[in-house]
């Protein structure tokens, strides 16, 4: 029965976190507008960094990483692996589908950052070096952040990683790969835009 009351309380706490978008109450808070208004219309670090500057985007990324560290960090001290399991995916699913927000949020690579961390740095390594390499020679985060998806997976089950959080794992990619579908379609069309910072942000 205590597990179950832990497993529950961990899981609301952890999508409620999850919620709480970096880059809506930035942008709300700092220029007085929803960053959802403004170009590719996502509650992200890349669409904060095109619409108000890369500081901006910085800020939002370490900012959502940081709530899902916290989720992940408090499941395993509470339940082990079982708590990491469950903080992570609830703060995923926070993030993408915020309660807050009209469920609508972010495309989890930050999030998903965190949580590959939490299975192991050598995950986040090679995701992070996928991502960067991808990024950079398409110039095309998006790319990047599908590419990293997929090593996600690939990487979870080249390493001796328990079934728990190689499942943690494929639910957190896949979700990934499905915020990008609209990304993925325009990429294939050769319509995808390059990114680029802003360098004056909106006032």
């Amino acid at each position: 029965m205590k597990l179950s009351v832990y497993a529950v309380l961990l899981a609301l706490g952890s999508y409620l976190l999850g919620s709480v978008s970096a880059s809506i109450v930035i942008s709300n808070t700092r220029f007085g507008s929803d960053i959802r208004k403004y170009g590719s219309g996502n509650a992200g670090a890349t669409n904060m960094a095109r619409t108000y500057g890369l500081g901006e985007g910085v800020i939002t990324l370490i900012a959502d990483f940081l709530k899902a560290l916290i989720a992940t960090q408090a499941g395993s001290w509470l339940l082990g692996e079982t708590g990491i399991v469950i903080g992570g995916l609830a703060s995923l699913l926070g993030h993408c589908f915020p309660i807050f927000y009209r469920f609508k949020g972010g495309k989890g690579v930050s999030v998903g950052a965190a949580i590959a961390l939490a299975v192991h740095w050598k995950v986040l390594l090679v995701i992070a070096a996928v991502f960067f390499i991808v990024a950079l020679l398409t110039k095309k985060v998006s790319a990047g952040s599908v590419c990293a998806a997929v090593s996600l997976i690939v990487v979870v089950f080249l390493l001796d990683v328990t079934a728990p959080l190689r499942f943690m794992s494929v639910v957190t990619a896949l979700l990934v790969i499905f915020q990008h579908r609209q990304n993925i379609r325009r990429l294939l069309n050769g319509t995808e835009p390059d990114f680029k910072a802003k360098q004056n942000r909106r006032g």
